[in-house]
């Protein structure tokens, strides 16, 4: 079963047994995300979420059985967007975009990844849900946007470097938080796209090419 089929299929079973509406069912996954980003996945508790959320315990327990359960359907529905997508006419235009569109949520999506930690090591089922959520569309964006610079003969098929680009764009985000203690903003993803990245596709700026 692929990861989309996975997750359908999580998202599926939640709503079979759901008797909240949708609205009311969006805050208990924002209450989760909220919960798992503030304190990390060991310390959520179901009795958190309730206190957060402003429901009871039974409520969610009556929608997910177990914690990772909960998690999960939680990252699924996050409203998670795909911030590499980017489509300016050039490859290096889209890699400076999608550093900006992605600066701008690094904190956010990162501290997730973070909170969930080992947890997605050990629950096949957070991980699958993880990789749904933020890892799988990313890459998809990043794919189109070599596809089109292809399409264009901007970029070889073939280049060495291309299957690496995900991966860089993933490590400096999750790194510098570690190494520098500080976030991958904006500036930091550009200045990394405009001094790494495009010059190491044998490319150049839009306002630089002559």
């Amino acid at each position: 079963m692929t990861t989309r089929e996975q997750a359908t299929a999580t998202a599926t079973t939640t709503s079979r047994r759901s008797k909240i509406s949708p609205e009311r069912a969006q805050e208990l996954y924002d209450a989760v995300l909220e919960q798992l980003r503030t304190n990390g996945y060991e310390a959520l508790t179901m009795e958190g979420v309730a206190a957060h959320a402003s429901c009871s315990k039974s409520t969610l327990y009556r929608q997910w059985k177990t914690k990772p359960q909960m998690v999960a359907a939680a990252l699924l529905a996050g409203r998670c967007v795909k911030f590499f997508s980017a489509d300016t006419g050039t490859l290096a235009g889209d890699l400076v975009a999608a550093a900006r569109n992605a600066g701008a949520q690094a904190k956010r999506d990162t501290s997730l990844i973070q909170a969930l930690g080992h947890a997605v090591l050990q629950d096949a089922e957070l991980k699958c849900a993880l990789r749904g959520a933020l890892v799988d569309p990313e890459i998809a964006s990043i794919n189109a946007m070599v596809e089109r610079a292809v399409a264009r003969g901007e970029i070889a098929a073939d280049h060495p470097a291309l299957p690496y680009l995900a991966a860089q764009l993933f490590g400096v985000m999750r790194s510098r938080p570690v190494l520098e203690g500080c976030d991958a903003d904006v500036d930091y993803l550009v200045r990394f796209v405009e001094n790494v990245l495009i010059p190491g596709l044998g490319l150049t700026l839009p306002d630089q090419a002559t």
